[in-house]
């Protein structure tokens, strides 16, 4: 079943060469956790892939990169046992570090590639066979360790795509965007750049950041020769409903109007008159009255405003369902 999705995501890619390594058995892959399940079906169908150097070929790499030979973690065995990193450990925590020394770059890139070197002849050595369970969890343990490296890399190098964004001034194009497509710009940069050749890592970075922001602002005037007007969010709202309401309300007081002439809710002098007088409705247009209070009322027929509310509450139900059954109904 495994197998089977994992050759199903592979044979989705257009282009990308088919890793030769199989996925591992059912109760393998559901003994792993969710992330590593997620990485593992991430290497298995993606190439692999990753920058040389010629200090890979040292018999000791392992030890200067690391500090210790590759040892699983007996309590974790899909992760490395990883000596204090100084550099890792400031990155994580959140700690502003200056900017790096050439070495100090050198060493991540060289940190990264080497992991990605490791999955790679992993996944060789595996070609046209099932991983096996101390294949996998080797698999992924080098698939950790170069995550975590790409992650302090692109964290310190972060900060270079808002101050490259802030000094690029492009009309007409979101700031957001800007700052998403340099994003992408650095991730690309990273997996691509290549520490033996003595340049720094925002020399190169730079210009790929640079040129996605002219792809944006190609983008954004592409967009705009299609769509020459500003966007104005009330040219995007109907007023459909807002008129149905409206023909709607007109219409139902109109029919009240008419109920309340020809009394079609069976309403009584006394009921009349308080309709009438509180809410200066229901007489000709000869003779409009403004709307009274129930004190006023309560003047004119000789009753307390309590009793005005009174009278006024049952007239209104009557009016009510005259006008649900006339109407409403409908």
């Amino acid at each position: 079943m495994v197998a089977n999705i994992f050759n199903a995501a592979a044979r989705q890619g257009l282009n990308a060469p088919l890793p030769g390594a199989r996925a591992p058995k059912d109760r393998v892959f559901q003994s792993l956790t969710t992330a590593d399940q997620v990485l593992l079906r991430k290497l298995l169908t993606e190439p692999s892939d990753y920058v040389d150097h010629p200090a890979f070929a040292n018999r000791d790499v392992e030890r200067r990169l690391f500090g210790e030979p590759a040892t699983l973690d007996r309590r974790n065995p899909t992760r490395f046992r990883e000596p204090a990193d100084a550099i890792t450990e400031a990155v994580t925590s959140g700690e502003r570090l200056p900017a790096l020394t050439y070495a100090q770059e050198e060493h991540l890139f060289m940190r990264y590639n080497y992991a990605r070197r490791q999955t790679a002849q992993i996944l060789a050595a595996h070609a046209d066979k099932q991983l096996t369970r101390a294949a996998t969890c080797l698999l992924l343990a080098w698939g950790h360790r170069g995550l975590c490296a790409r992650s302090v890399v692109v964290r310190l190098n972060m900060p270079l795509v808002l101050a490259m964004a802030k000094r690029t001034r492009l009309n007409n194009v979101d700031f957001n965007e800007m700052i998403s497509e340099g994003n992408m710009a650095l991730l690309r940069s990273v997996e691509k750049f290549d520490c033996s050749r003595g340049f720094k890592f925002s020399t190169y970075s730079c210009r790929a950041i640079l040129k996605s922001f002219s792809r944006v602002a190609m983008r954004a005037s592409r967009y705009r020769g299609h769509f020459p007007t500003e966007f104005d969010p009330a040219m995007e709202k109907s007023d459909h409903l807002e008129r149905i309401r409206d023909d709607l309300e007109h219409d139902c007081v109109d029919e009240l109007k008419e109920i309340l002439l020809r009394n079609l809710a069976g309403l009584s002098d006394v009921e009349r008159t308080v309709i009438s007088e509180r809410f200066a409705i229901g007489t000709p247009a000869e003779t409009q009255i403004l709307p009274k209070t129930l004190e006023q009322v309560g003047v004119i027929i000789g009753v307390t405003k309590e009793r005005v509310r009174q009278i006024q509450n049952k007239a209104l139900r009557k009016i009510r369902v005259a006008l649900e059954s006339r109407f409403l109904a409908a």
